[in-house]
This record gives C-alpha cells, structure tokens and sequence, in this order.
C-alpha cells in the first residue's frame, strides 16, 4: 500500500498516479539492469535482497514514514525525501547510459555518486 501522504505529496507536485501501486520485482515484465535502493538504514530498516544479476546502488532516504512530531513536521520529512529523490532521479536521468552501459565500473561510480546528492 503507498502511504496516503506520499500521494497527497504527488498531487500536490501535480504527479498523477493513476493505475500505479505497490508491487514485487517479481512481478516486472523484465528484469532490470539496475537496481537502486533507497532504505535508510539510519531509520533500522532492512533493504530487500535483490538476487538477479543488477548493478546496485544504495541512495539511502530517511523513511518519512517513521517521521514524529505535529503533522506540519511530518509533511516536511515527506517533502525532503521527495526533493531528495527528485534530485537523484533526474541526475541518473542525465547520465549518458547508452555509453555507461559498455563500462559497467564508470557507471557503478556515477550511481554512487548521486546517492550522495542531498538538497
């Protein structure tokens, strides 16, 4: 189930998410090339194990939902992990992939290396 702030959140940011949902890997039409997981182990959390063959890459995110206080502070966790990930998502979208993709450690370095970009 997605948290009910998370959506509230992308509607507000004017993200629809019509016809998505929660789902296992193992229900993917395909098996991904690279697998990118954000659990932030800060908050005690357990990243799943993914077994297929992937590059991976950890952009650890506080959980907004573990997130305490009055509600205002509780949006604000939800908004700092969304303008964290927004952030990531469209470095790793302005990676030239279609050349890292021959050299497999340059691109290991370059996804490191945006798990470290931060607001």
């Amino acid at each position: 189930m997605i948290h009910p702030r998370s959506l509230a959140l992308l509607s507000r940011k004017g993200i629809s998410t019509e016809g998505y949902a929660s789902k296992s890997w193992d229900s993917l039409p395909y098996i991904p090339d690279i697998v990118i997981t954000v659990c932030g182990n800060a908050a005690g959390e357990v990243c799943p194990a993914y077994l297929a063959p992937a590059i991976r890459a950890h952009w650890e995110v506080d959980d907004p939902d573990k997130a305490t206080g009055s509600d205002a502070e509780i949006d604000r966790a939800f908004e700092t992990a969304y303008k964290i990930l927004k952030i990531r998502i469209q470095a790793l979208l302005a990676l030239p992939l279609a050349e890292l993709k021959g050299d497999p450690i340059q691109l290991q370095v370059e996804l490191d290396h945006i798990g470290t970009l931060t607001i």
